[in-house]
């Protein structure tokens, strides 16, 4: 076996394993410091119709769709928007934001379906 042969290998093997080692712990640390909300899509209302959220850092919101059809959450301010199929369970991910509150509903309940965050 050739010396570039053999070198190839350790670099290989070296570099795959730290850049393993790398990318595992700022994903760990990142998913430990974002907090995740939870709400849920029932009736044709959401539960609870008010999130609070941190400025300035990076949040989830888990929805789930308790209801017996599908429902979609929508926020045109903060251009979020997913459909949910009865049984059905996504997460949203939100950049850091500024203080305000920032509305959300649910376009097959327009009338009820209705509720906002609230960053602080």
């Amino acid at each position: 076996m050739s010396f570039w042969h053999s070198f190839s290998k350790i670099w290989n093997i070296s570099a795959a394993a730290s850049l393993a080692v790398i990318l595992a712990q700022p994903s760990a640390a990142l998913a430990e410091d974002m907090p995740t909300f939870q709400l849920t899509a029932k009736n044709g209302r959401f539960y609870p119709e008010t999130i609070e959220a941190p400025a300035g850092k990076k949040f989830r919101i888990a929805i789930k769709n308790e209801g017996p059809g599908p429902e979609e959450f929508e926020s045109l301010e903060l251009r979020k928007e997913t459909v949910l199929a009865p049984g059905v369970t996504r997460t949203l991910v939100f950049a850091p934001m500024k203080p305000g509150t920032y509305k959300f509903f649910g376009e097959f309940h327009l009338d009820t379906a209705k509720g906002q965050i609230v960053v602080k």
